[in-house]
C-alpha cells in the first residue's frame, strides 16, 4: 500500500472522528444556546494540494489558510480547481493592507474571519468592489482579541460592538457573519470555562442587544484541535481543527 493511500485512510478516519465529537458536543450544549449545526472548517495551512483534495473527496468543503501567500497559491492551483469546485475557502490569519487584493482575488474566497479595524473594513469594502463580478458582498466577521495576548490580532472585547456597527452601516460590499477569535492556547478546562470563549459568546450578546440583531445569525469561530468540543459546548458555530484531521504539524523551528 502506498504511502499516498495510508493518508487517505488517516484523513477519512480524521474527519469522521472529528465530525463524530462535533455530534457529541452538540448534543451536551445547553439548549438555550441557538441550535445552529456547527461548521467544520479544515485548517490546511502547510499541508500540501492531495491531501486537500483527499479531504475534499471524503465530504469536507470548508478550509481554512493562514497566509495569504498559500492561500492565493492553493487557491489557484489547477487540481483543486478540476477537482473541488466546492471548496469554500476561510482566511483565518492577519491579513496586512498590501495583501488585501491577493486574498481577495483567490478562487473560492467564502468568508475573511480576521478583520480587526475599521481602517482595514472600509480597505475591503473598497477593493472588493472593484474586483468582485457579481453582486455577492464579501463574507467576513469581526476578530476579538479575548486574551488580550500582544501577539495576537484582534479588537478589544469592548470595541467590538463598534467595529461591527461600522461594518453594517458603512461597509455596504461586506456581510458581517460573526465573531471570531484565536484565544489562549491549550487552557486547563480543569479550572471552569475557558474565559476566551465565555468572553466571545458576551461579545455576541452585546452585538445582538445594542444592534438589534438576531442572535441566530452571528456565528462564532471559535475551537481548535485542542479545544473545539468545549468550545462548541459553549456556544461555537464555526470550529478550526487542522491536526486532528491532517496529522500533527512538523513543530515550529
Amino acid at each position: 500500500m502506498s504511502s499516498e493511500n495510508n493518508h487517505e485512510v488517516d484523513i477519512m478516519y480524521g474527519l469522521k472522528t472529528v465530525l463524530a465529537q462535533i455530534e457529541g458536543a452538540v448534543a451536551r450544549r445547553s439548549k438555550d444556546l441557538p441550535q445552529i449545526l456547527p461548521k467544520l472548517v479544515a485548517v490546511s495551512k502547510i499541508k500540501p494540494v492531495p491531501l486537500i483534495i483527499q479531504a475534499y473527496e471524503a465530504g469536507q468543503r470548508h478550509f481554512g489558510e493562514n497566509y495569504v501567500n498559500e492561500l492565493a497559491e492553493k487557491a489557484h492551483n489547477p487540481d483543486i480547481l478540476e477537482k473541488c469546485k466546492e471548496i469554500k475557502w476561510h482566511f483565518i490569519g492577519h491579513l496586512q493592507t498590501n495583501k488585501i487584493n491577493k486574498c481577495l482575488g483567490s478562487p473560492g474566497l467564502y468568508i475573511l474571519e480576521t478583520v480587526d479595524s475599521e481602517k482595514l473594513a472600509d480597505n475591503l469594502n473598497k477593493q472588493w468592489a472593484k474586483i468582485r463580478n457579481t453582486d455577492d458582498k464579501l463574507n467576513i466577521m469581526v476578530q476579538v482579541n479575548t486574551s488580550g495576548e500582544e501577539a495576537k490580532s484582534g479588537i478589544d472585547p469592548s470595541q467590538a460592538t463598534n467595529l461591527v456597527e461600522h461594518v453594517i452601516k458603512n461597509c455596504h460590499n461586506l456581510n458581517f457573519q460573526g465573531l471570531m477569535t484565536i484565544g489562549q492556547y491549550d487552557y486547563d478546562t480543569s479550572l471552569g470555562p475557558n474565559p476566551d470563549f465565555l468572553s466571545l459568546v458576551k461579545c455576541r450578546q452585546e452585538v445582538t442587544d445594542k444592534l438589534n440583531l438576531d442572535i441566530n445569525n452571528i456565528e462564532l469561530s471559535m475551537g481548535m484541535s485542542t479545544d473545539f468540543e468545549h468550545a462548541i459546548e459553549l456556544g461555537a458555530t464555526t470550529v478550526r481543527v487542522g491536526s486532528k484531521i491532517f496529522g500533527a504539524r512538523p513543530p515550529k523551528n
